[in-house]
């Protein structure tokens, strides 16, 4: 079954008639017309009026009425529901209103939440007991509520019960759950909880699982995963709601805006929203990836780039190195945490002042770091740097002995005849910081090399003190590393080194 796409146009709005979209821009249509009959959303929305005397949104009604589908045997249609939604939108005002509807209406005996952090869960499950109390038709039933740290759990007449757990390899284990929810998905970035949780559910064929979360980043595995599977239609009892802008909108476009946000104009204001793209495309970088992933529902790279792809972009100017520039070349060498790349890159101080940079040559596959051992003598030989430089301090420290400089010891042959090697320590920071500054400024150039634009995109910051590094964390970055590296040696090289390189060469 493929997935119903809302058109948007990109026609300007005025600021003060825009009303968010009640129809997400991506959802999984029903197998039939959606009456009282074939969906328990209609009964789901009276509940919320009538009985909790808590109306829900135009948008929430559109999503529990379609999320609620049934199947002709009575089960719910959507075994497993993603919502995907813009923050401060009411996300977390659905889960209140179905567990109460689950324990007093449908009578499931357990309903489980999870979120990233059990205080954030400890907030929903508190709250629907809050608008329990307040209900003269719900009140009367409640048996019990514990509220110590781990055992909690709120107990109605008839056995229903309602309980919370962290998302974590624990979340619902030792239970059997009828029905689940679990905020922030974004944030799970391993199967480990969302595995402990969803198999809890295994012995129960009218169980549900809703999770709601806005866009994540690539780290995002299991949001990332339920979604491409809902979008290739492989699961039909997979649901898939989003509420998103186009990948590629602008943060400044109203009716984007609107179709992220389906309460603009109703509990959003689209002046409030506005301020903040406007911020947010000013400062770019983290501020704008924040904007994009909370307030457009857009699924980026990075949530905290290290370097904006943009301004990567704009310093591509494809030059051939020229041979007196050759005589200034500075090189550094990286390997990634998983051995299983590596990248030699070198730059050079242009006459414009710029810092030239590329990557000579990478190494792939498990014996990445066996191949950089042996090959790497050869490529200093045919690229002769004057300083050739690599982090003692990072995962290249597993290939040592073939990098620092044996010349002290007695040994012939490393480095090369010309080279300096360089340890690149305590300035590790420095050298991220500056070589992400350099690319702000406009200051560095560069080919447009596939690969390091790649690992460009996907660098992250790495909090180190008042300053930071690039972070290994989320996957290769060695490129990044060898080209800042190059950068920084390239600056920093004496200028008698350069005249003495020179007059050798002449």
């Amino acid at each position: 079954m493929g997935l119903s796409l809302a058109s948007s146009t990109s026609s300007v709005l005025d600021v003060s008639s825009v009303l968010g979209r009640t129809e997400p821009r991506l959802w999984t249509p029903p197998l039939r017309p959606l009456t009282p009959e074939t969906s328990v959303g209609f009964e789901q929305v009276e509940f919320a009026r009538d009985v909790v005397r808590m109306p829900l949104d135009p948008w929430q009604e559109w999503l529990v009425v379609h999320a609620g589908e049934l199947l002709p045997d009575g089960r719910p249609r959507f075994r497993v529901v993603l919502v995907l939604v813009s923050r401060q939108n009411g996300k977390t005002t659905v889960p209140k209103l179905l567990t109460l509807h689950w324990m007093y209406v449908d009578r499931w005996p357990m309903t489980l939440g999870v979120s990233s952090k059990l205080e954030y869960a400890r907030e929903v499950w508190l709250a629907s007991i809050d608008l329990a109390k307040a209900s003269p038709e719900l009140a009367p039933e409640i048996l019990n509520v514990r509220t110590a740290n781990g055992q909690e759990e709120f107990a109605i007449s008839g056995g229903a019960r309602a309980k919370i757990a962290a998302a974590n390899g624990d979340a619902g284990r030792s239970l059997s759950i009828d029905r689940l929810y679990v905020d922030e998905l974004r944030q799970h970035h391993t199967y480990t909880a969302w595995a402990a949780a969803e198999s809890t559910m295994n012995a129960r064929p009218h169980a549900q699982a809703w999770l709601l979360s806005n866009a994540g980043s690539d780290a995002s595995v299991v949001l990332n995963d339920l979604r491409e599977a809902a979008l290739a239609g492989v699961d039909d009892r997979l649901g898939l709601f989003e509420w998103s802008a186009d990948d590629d909108a602008d943060p400044l476009d109203l009716d984007a805006l609107a179709q992220a946000n389906p309460n603009l104009g109703r509990r959003l204001s689209a002046d409030t929203l506005l301020a903040a793209a406007r911020r947010a495309v000013e400062l770019g970088g983290e501020a704008l990836t924040t904007f994009k992933t909370e307030n457009m529902c857009i699924r980026v790279k990075v949530l905290n780039p290290a370097i904006d792809p943009g301004d990567w972009r704009d310093c591509c100017d494809p030059a051939p190195v020229e041979t007196e520039q050759r005589l200034r070349l500075a090189g550094c060498v990286d390997l990634s945490p998983d051995g299983l790349h590596a990248t030699l890159a070198v730059a050079v101080i242009l006459e414009d002042g710029r810092a030239r940079v590329e990557a000579v040559h990478e190494w792939t596959g498990p014996d990445a770091a066996t191949q950089l051992e042996r090959e790497l003598p050869a490529w200093a030989q045919r690229v002769r740097p004057a300083v050739l430089g690599w982090y003692p301090g990072g995962p290249a420290a597993a290939v040592a002995a073939k990098l620092v400089d044996r010349r002290k010891e007695g040994v012939r042959g490393w480095p090369p005849r010309g080279v300096r090697v360089a340890e690149i320590r305590g300035e590790t920071t420095a050298v991220c910081m500056g070589f992400a500054k350099e690319v702000k400024a406009r200051t560095v150039a560069h080919s447009g090399q596939a690969m390091p634009g790649a690992q460009v995109a996907k660098a992250e910051r790495l909090r180190r003190g008042d300053g930071w590094v690039f972070t290994r964390a989320g996957g290769q970055v060695d490129a990044v590393y060898a080209m800042a590296g190059a950068v920084h040696l390239a600056r920093t090289m004496p200028r008698l080194r350069q005249v003495s390189r020179r007059t050798r060469g002449a």
